[in-house]
């Protein structure tokens, strides 16, 4: 399997998102970090650079810097894809660059800012022909692919209701006044974060997950937005949200970062005419599905049962069942499964199906299209809109 050198942009010391990332890439794609520009400050990009073995002269000094640098080097030596971690705000310039310089991009969500940033992006995609990923997380559980492959078997039957809730209790521990909490604010500011934070930053994770998961479209919405947050309310940190769903299917959206006492609560319930599903990220090793007149089932990851199910779902399994796995093994498959495209496409061969599962510009948007949606509805005064 060929290494592929990885360039990334943002992500540096004390940042969460980049750091797992990294971990993702390297556990399971084939991946190294050969390049970057972790940090505009010299010092704190140096101090990464040196904890991750990046040779001196490829530490750029900005993004720009890397594409031009990388460019100027023979095609096996290059980093072979960006890994962009920077705030929202810089993501479609940044795609855009890499995208125009041929290179494959992996896109930390939500895309980009808006709609239209989101549009040129998908064209450009198309145009360049790269590879692009985007990293909604929570698609690359092996439960998550077994709920899929049960929910769109039709196993569950017609699908009516979905019901899909992410609670955070993350701004109810933060002092936005000290410097390592400080760093969160650029979320609750439009000019960096876009036009949502709550529902731009995990809502956008459960719109994702509801269409993954069950392969129909949100539609409309009808959306109540609010922050609770003092001192800096320029943004959502709380919302709900009314779905109509392809096929005359209902749902409920509800998402929040100031549920006190929650920490990662990301679940959802799908209900059928024959069976129910739920899943729980906390718990991420357990499906359970179940009926009006039987006994509940647990499926459990790993287990030669749930292979014979899902295959997608036995590749993102990496260790014996009993063995936990979760979100550094969710960024992982991702990784693994962006990685074989693109060496499917250095081999001239087409992606498989299953190499082709993760999110991609597609995915990007209808994200923001939902994000855009969810927004103006609430500052329309709770109407519903189009999504």
């Amino acid at each position: 399997m060929k290494t592929l050198k990885m360039g990334m942009v943002g992500g540096g010391v004390g940042a969460f998102v980049g750091k797992v990332h990294r971990m993702g890439a390297r556990m399971l794609g084939g991946i190294e970090v050969a390049a970057g520009c972790f940090n505009r400050d010299k010092r704190q990009n140096d101090e990464t650079c040196d904890r991750l073995g990046v040779a001196p002269s490829r530490r750029y000094a900005s993004f720009e810097a890397m594409i031009e640098g990388e460019r100027a080097l023979p095609p096996g030596e290059r980093v072979d894809f960006i890994s962009i971690c920077t705030p929202n705000y810089l993501h479609y310039q940044e795609v855009k660059l890499a995208l125009e310089a041929g290179f494959h991009v992996m896109d930390e969500k939500p895309m980009t800012m808006t709609v239209d940033e989101a549009l040129e992006i998908e064209r450009l995609v198309k145009r360049t022909k790269r590879v692009f990923g985007l990293m909604h997380t929570y698609t690359g559980y092996p439960m998550v692919k077994l709920a899929r492959d049960i929910a769109r078997s039709g196993e569950l039957g017609k699908i009516d209701k979905v019901v899909i809730e992410y609670p955070q209790g993350s701004f109810r521990k933060m002092d936005f006044t000290i410097p390592l909490d400080k760093r969160n604010k650029w979320k609750m500011n439009p000019k960096t974060a876009g036009d949502s934070c709550c529902m731009g930053d995990i809502g956008v994770h459960a719109a994702n997950m509801l269409e993954y998961v069950t392969g129909l479209e949100i539609r409309e919405v009808l959306s109540d937005l609010h922050s609770f947050t003092p001192g800096i309310g320029k943004l959502d940190d709380d919302g709900d949200c009314l779905l109509r769903l392809s096929k005359g299917a209902r749902g409920v959206l509800v998402a929040s970062k100031i549920a006190t006492g929650e920490e990662n609560g990301f679940r959802f319930h799908v209900y059928g005419s024959k069976k129910g599903l739920y899943w729980h990220q906390e718990n991420p090793n357990v499906l359970h599905v179940a009926g009006q007149r039987e006994p509940e089932q647990l499926w459990k990851r790993g287990n030669p049962y749930v292979a014979a199910v899902s295959p997608a779902a036995a590749r993102a399994s990496n260790i014996p069942a009993g063995h936990p796995e979760g979100y550094a093994e969710g960024f992982a498959n991702i990784y693994r499964n962006f990685a074989d495209a693109i060496r499917a496409r250095d081999e001239g061969r087409k992606p498989t199906d299953l190499e082709l599962d993760f999110p991609g510009v597609r995915e990007g948007v209808r994200g923001m299209r939902f994000i855009s949606a969810v927004v103006k509805s609430s500052r329309s005064g709770n109407v519903w809109v189009a999504v």
